[in-house]
């Protein structure tokens, strides 16, 4: 994070520290930011302050000058892993239990639509990666996002990448990819993240013979992001009422599980909710894991509905998975 010329920090195991500054004044640093910008096939200048693109080892970066940064150029540069992150390695860094990790596999497996939330940073693209890669080998995916970040090993797969809009040149938003995806035979659609009225494009594919499709959605709970997927969907300009909206919803949604980042700079899946239907206006969800800090990774003692499916499409799952997760009293 460059916070102008004199100001530079990084995040190291979850924490903020002050780096040293290689840039000598404003000028070097704007200039930086335009070379980057232009290597991107970005403009950036006072008519377009903004811009985002990836790097050539794959980070993403966005850029800021004046006049909307009144402070001066700003660079934040979000750089990945490597080696790419599996199930055990989530189980050793404390994101989740092997428990979970199973129940999970047999979901992907079993074709559940599933929704990541959770704040900036608290690892969603990577639980999505590791999700992504519990699909049947046999499977075709189609992975659409702003900036390319997912990197889940798959081999019949399609990325496609949207292009913003700058003078002269409309851009191609991730609503349009959405509706072209449907096109590209996909078993499973896999968007990088849901910001806008793509939801709903989302959600349709969802009920429409694309089961097992995966998203990603900035929430501060499980709930919270039903809500917001909820707004996102109007956004679309549907004009559906708020009833058929959550019915929508209810129908297409099976389980959010919910990324956040402790006081410690763990990373966890702090709640796997399972999306149950209406009951009256309002969706109905149960809780199956939660996290707190005082008992850890709790199950909740609930059998989720979704689980008498996995026979029927063919999933291995014991039928005793349940029986000794009874929350601790």
């Amino acid at each position: 994070m460059v916070n102008g010329p004199r100001d530079v920090f990084a995040e190291r195991e979850g924490r903020l520290q002050r780096v040293p500054t290689p840039f000598a004044s404003e000028a070097a640093l704007l200039e930086l930011l335009v070379a980057m910008a232009r290597a991107a096939g970005r403009p950036l200048d006072a008519t377009s302050p903004m811009a985002d693109g990836r790097l050539p080892d794959g980070s993403r970066f966005n850029a800021v000058v004046r006049p909307v940064a009144a402070d001066g150029p700003a660079l934040t540069i979000r750089k990945f892993r490597r080696d790419v992150r599996g199930a055990e390695d989530l189980v050793a860094s404390g994101a989740w239990t092997q428990r979970m990790a199973t129940f999970l596999s047999a979901c992907v497996r079993a074709k559940a639509n599933v929704i990541v939330s959770g704040g900036t940073g608290a690892g969603k693209t990577t639980v999505l990666n590791v999700l992504t890669s519990f699909v049947p080998r046999d499977q075709r995916i189609v992975m659409i996002e702003d900036v390319g970040e997912l990197t889940a090993a798959v081999e019949n797969r399609v990325l496609l990448e949207a292009r913003p809009a700058v003078p002269g040149d409309p851009g191609v938003p991730v609503r349009a990819l959405v509706v072209n995806a449907m096109r590209m035979r996909p078993d499973r659609v896999i968007v990088g993240e849901c910001r806008a009225a793509e939801a709903f494009d989302m959600l349709t594919a969802m009920n429409t013979g694309h089961e097992g499709s995966m998203t990603t959605i900035h929430a501060n709970s499980a709930k919270e992001a039903l809500r917001r997927l909820e707004s996102m969907v109007l956004m679309a300009g549907t004009e559906m009422p708020l009833r058929a909206v959550r019915q929508q919803v209810a129908s297409a949604i099976h389980f959010i599980v919910h990324m956040a980042r402790g006081t410690d700079g763990v990373r966890r899946m702090t709640e796997i909710v399972e999306v149950a239907g209406m009951e009256g206006e309002g969706i109905l969800t149960q809780d199956v894991w939660a996290w707190t800090p005082e008992g850890g990774f709790r199950p909740r003692g609930l059998v989720p509905r979704f689980a008498r499916l996995f026979r029927e499409r063919g999933v291995d799952f014991p039928q005793d998975f349940f029986a000794d997760l009874r929350p601790n009293r």
